[in-house]
């Protein structure tokens, strides 16, 4: 066990995949760095850095940079996934799946269901979302309710290098297409990480912390802010459950109930927009399944449903906070 970047987590996970099966390639824009360019060739390695060094270890034909066109990337990752490929899309930010929707949701999520089984879809799509950057409304959403919305796709969402780790190898393996989302605001993020290989398994959550008084849902970077604004709230008496769920698809159901018959109170956390959204989703599972446990209404703490600002005070009101997640834990305790 050694500290590693989150960035550094998944590029380890990558390399060691790569170097287990054969079939396993990355595609997408810039992941090495621009081909024909002068200089070094992999002096990108994507947008962040996260492919950075692969192309020298593994060569252009198992890195492949592509014209900037989602279309055409994302639909070759999904053929060759489908004739026993194991491809690694880097779609840049999560705000592009826009062009290559169609790809996604009627081809890559369909494709097993609709042939019975005769064929699978062993694809990752990694993107990155999330805001604080200033990097505006094209640039800045956390679409995972999007994604999880539709049938047939996993979607993954680490919080930590741990978790980068051994959830992308796992999403690697599985037979299915991932959604695999990295906040971008996080590559910097350091923790402990095995240097061996290990896997995750997608669909389990994880309690980060354990309280008696409220149970915090969260994902992501999140789930970050969650446990500080429930290490504050210790001097006030409340002590929380942080649930960390990793996994919109699967979703981890039992853990999330159990904890609600425990605490009897719910907070949701999420950085994705509030109507129809995965915080929505959250509260309406405890309202079907847990209701005869809950001791006061759902809390959800999310941005606003509107467009993410550029201005930097703007966008720092519009994501959650931890005083806003501390505000909410309060509120649904009704201290």
């Amino acid at each position: 066990m050694s500290e590693k970047s989150f960035r550094q987590a998944i590029n380890e996970a990558l390399s060691m995949e790569m170097r287990r099966d054969p079939n396993v390639f990355l595609i997408g824009e810039d992941i090495a760095g621009g081909t024909g360019g002068d200089g070094e060739e992999d002096a990108w390695g994507g947008v962040m850095g996260v492919t950075k060094g692969l192309l020298g270890e593994f060569g252009a034909h198992r890195v492949i940079d592509t014209p900037i066109s989602e279309t055409a990337y994302i639909g070759a990752a999904i053929g060759a996934a489908a004739t026993g490929m194991r491809p690694v899309a880097e779609l840049m930010f999560c705000d592009f799946a826009g062009v290559c929707f169609d790809q996604i949701m009627n081809q890559a999520a369909k494709l097993r269901y609709m042939l019975g089984g005769q064929a699978k879809v062993p694809l990752v799509i990694r993107t990155q979302c999330g805001g604080g950057f200033n990097a505006a409304a094209q640039h800045s959403q956390t679409l995972h309710g999007l994604f999880t919305h539709i049938p047939g796709l996993k979607v993954v969402m680490p919080s930590n290098p741990y978790e980068a780790k051994g959830l992308l190898i796992e999403a690697i393996r599985d037979d299915d297409p991932v959604m695999y989302m990295e906040h971008k605001f996080m590559y910097d993020d350091k923790g402990e990480a095995p240097d061996e290989s290990y896997t995750i398994p997608l669909g389990e959550a994880c309690y980060s912390r354990d309280g008696e008084d409220i149970t915090v849902c969260s994902l992501g970077r999140m789930v970050n802010l969650c446990n500080q604004a429930a290490d504050e709230l210790q001097a006030e008496n409340i002590n929380c459950t942080v649930i960390d769920l990793r996994c919109t698809s699967p979703l981890d159901e039992e853990s999330i109930c159990e904890s609600i018959a425990e605490t009897g109170h719910l907070v949701v956390v999420d950085e994705g927009y509030p109507r129809c959204g995965f915080a929505a989703d959250i509260a309406a599972l405890a309202a079907v399944q847990a209701q005869s446990a809950l001791r006061a209404p759902v809390k959800l703490v999310t941005p606003p449903h509107t467009t993410i600002p550029f201005a930097p005070a703007l966008e720092e009101l519009y994501i959650p906070s931890v005083e806003r997640i501390k505000q909410g834990i309060r509120e649904a305790l009704g201290v």
